[in-house]
């Protein structure tokens, strides 16, 4: 680790972000996987305030790609307590990697650590869209050179369906984003934000009860899904959370992860059922923002 880059990040930063970041950069920096890391946002900006978002660019040696993203989730759950398995970030620009957010507690607070893992063949490309901030290199070098193997899985990965219990964490990840633009006042980006985890809980709906459905979207809702006394009943649960507040304050907020939450109970129980542990405390940091 290069103490004299994390000194530059910690000269722009708060204390209460800064102790999670060398944190994560140690965690993650173990990894002989791992070329670099760089941080961008608010954070290499030093416009950060204590809500915000730590963000990282990961790059990983070519060949070590796929082995380093199975074991990402277990790294961020073992070694940094993340809350939740990793969402796979469909807000982030694609940009030849794949993105990942964790809520993570830290001082009596959850964060939200974002991860853009990219080949190293494809850093210099990323870096220069994002102007990161270096913050760790690795010692030695080794060749970045493009494979097909990375190209498959970073496509085969964006295209692939998500599953009901990835559903189920982007909701619980697009809350927790929604109370921070509720708390910075952003009204169209929570309004945003919200459109996305009413899209979600609908997509929960026809992954768990219509999975080779083939209409797009919300076409075809009630003739596809309402068709069954389970079918109609989700879909009267979506009925009530889209009929919130377009642009939620907190109470709107909690109230439609309750919605959220009851409509996974009852069209996908057994994802529910995995994270129920994890759920209670997300329920309990976000009670604390």
């Amino acid at each position: 680790m290069s103490t004299r880059l994390l000194d530059d990040v910690a000269a722009v930063n708060l204390p209460r972000q800064f102790g999670l970041l060398e944190k994560t950069i140690e965690v993650i920096g173990r990894s002989s996987a791992v070329h670099s890391l760089h941080v961008r946002g608010s954070l290499a900006a030093g416009t950060a305030d204590r809500l915000s978002d730590l963000d990282f660019i990961v790059a990983v040696h070519d060949p070590d790609f796929g082995p380093f993203l199975r074991v990402l989730d277990t790294l961020m759950s073992t070694e940094l307590g993340a809350l939740l398995p990793g969402w796979r970030d469909t807000i982030v620009a694609r940009m030849g990697g794949l993105g990942y957010v964790f809520l993570v507690p830290h001082e009596k607070s959850l964060h939200q650590i974002d991860l853009y893992a990219v080949p190293v063949s494809r850093l210099d490309t990323v870096l220069a869209r994002t102007k990161a901030m270096p913050v760790y290199q690795a010692e030695g070098e080794r060749s970045a050179r493009n494979s097909q193997q990375v190209d498959w899985l970073i496509s085969s990965t964006l295209d692939r369906p998500y599953t009901t219990q990835e559903l189920l964490v982007e909701i619980l990840v697009l809350g927790h984003m929604i109370h921070k633009r509720i708390a910075r006042g952003q009204r169209y980006i929570a309004y945003a934000e919200m459109f996305a985890l009413h899209t979600a809980a609908k997509n929960l709906i026809k992954a768990a009860l219509a999975p080779g459905s083939a209409f797009y979207g919300w076409y075809q809702l009630a003739e596809e899904i309402g068709t069954t006394p389970i079918g109609r009943q989700s879909l009267a649960d979506l009925d009530r959370l889209i009929s919130s507040q377009p642009i939620p304050d907190s109470r709107d907020l909690t109230a439609a992860l309750t919605i959220a939450l009851e409509l996974a109970e009852r069209a996908a129980p057994d994802a529910v059922a995995d994270l129920r542990t994890a759920i209670t405390a997300y329920r309990h940091y976000l009670e604390q923002m």
